[in-house]
């Protein structure tokens, strides 16, 4: 179902639904001999919003091989980058908190569980930045399983399409103190125009030592294009094994500026690193050729510091 300007979502349907699948990925990755992250609170969440499909792979009783149906783009790639993404975040909130930033900010952060399970010093403030019902239903699930936050998590309902800046303030946020930011998973589910004022509105709100990771595409509109192709044949593949969602046209196609020269014209000192050479370095195979290969070698994260 095609984007609209005030559309909303849960975490069954919509944009809500990709937070579930990246979750049922952080799941998949967190198991094994030696995982390269440790959720252990994706499998229950997945499993507390009921969608059977994804419940039915989080839990092991669906193998990822067997619902992609050999297409390059589906669960079992999906649980690979979701244990590079989430370790190359992890780390990067790790670092910020080891140099001393006790502000951090999780923008659309749907079913992320790091303010219960990162180590974070004390004093650590997390700020949740997403719709209403996505933060009400996780607040509720992870109280159901007794978990604590071991961080002072505040919980910022709003759309990032609105003044959010305003309710991130209000919730305590203090802008002369510096902040570590994620955009994890984010901005292609912005139009393009939103995204350049989400970027700006984080300049503005960003002390002298600030930080950013974000995801950055390069070609936005090929790229795009061409993993929204990939994506769809994943998705036809899993309706033959029970799925029943509409997350066809989620993100936003068209041209859109290159995060990190966007950011270094705002004075922050960028470091780009590929999705293929955060694969390359955990020695996981990226069998992939053609315009799938080609949109792999664009897409990447940005860590970004404020002078």
């Amino acid at each position: 179902m095609a984007r609209t300007e005030n559309d909303s979502w849960d975490l069954a349907t919509s944009v809500g639904a990709t937070a579930t699948g990246v979750a049922v990925g952080r799941a998949l990755a967190s198991r094994g001999e030696d995982p390269l992250i440790d959720d252990p609170f994706a499998e229950p969440l997945v499993r507390a919003v009921g969608v059977d499909f994804f419940t039915r792979l989080a839990t092991g009783e669906l193998d990822p091989a067997s619902v992609d149906d050999g297409v390059e783009f589906g669960m079992a790639r999906m649980r690979d980058m979701m244990a590079v993404r989430t370790r190359f975040f992890d780390d990067f909130f790790m670092q910020s908190v080891r140099d001393g930033i006790r502000q951090v900010v999780i923008l659309a952060s749907g079913l992320d569980a790091r303010a219960y399970r990162l180590p974070w010093p004390q004093g650590t403030v997390v700020f949740e930045i997403d719709q209403p019902r996505v933060l009400e239903f996780k607040a509720k699930a992870l109280d159901d399983l007794g978990a604590v936050p071991i961080a002072d998590r505040r919980a910022v309902a709003v759309d990032l399409r609105n003044d959010w800046p305003t309710a991130l303030r209000s919730a305590g946020f203090d802008p002369s103190l510096p902040v570590a930011w994620s955009a994890e998973g984010l901005l292609p589910f912005l139009p393009p125009q939103a995204q350049d004022q989400l970027l700006d509105n984080i300049t503005e709100l960003s002390a002298a030592g600030s930080r950013l990771a974000s995801e950055n595409v390069a070609n936005a509109a090929q790229t795009v294009t061409t993993l929204q192709s990939r994506m769809s044949e994943a998705i036809d593949s899993w309706r033959r094994h029970g799925f029943d969602i509409d997350m066809d046209d989620l993100w936003y196609p068209g041209d859109r500026n290159d995060v990190i020269d966007f950011l270094s014209a705002r004075g922050w000192r960028t470091t780009g690193t590929s999705i293929t050479e955060l694969i390359a370095a955990q020695n996981i195979p990226l069998p992939v050729e053609g315009d799938a290969k080609e949109a792999f070698n664009v897409m990447g994260y940005v860590t970004a510091t404020r002078s």
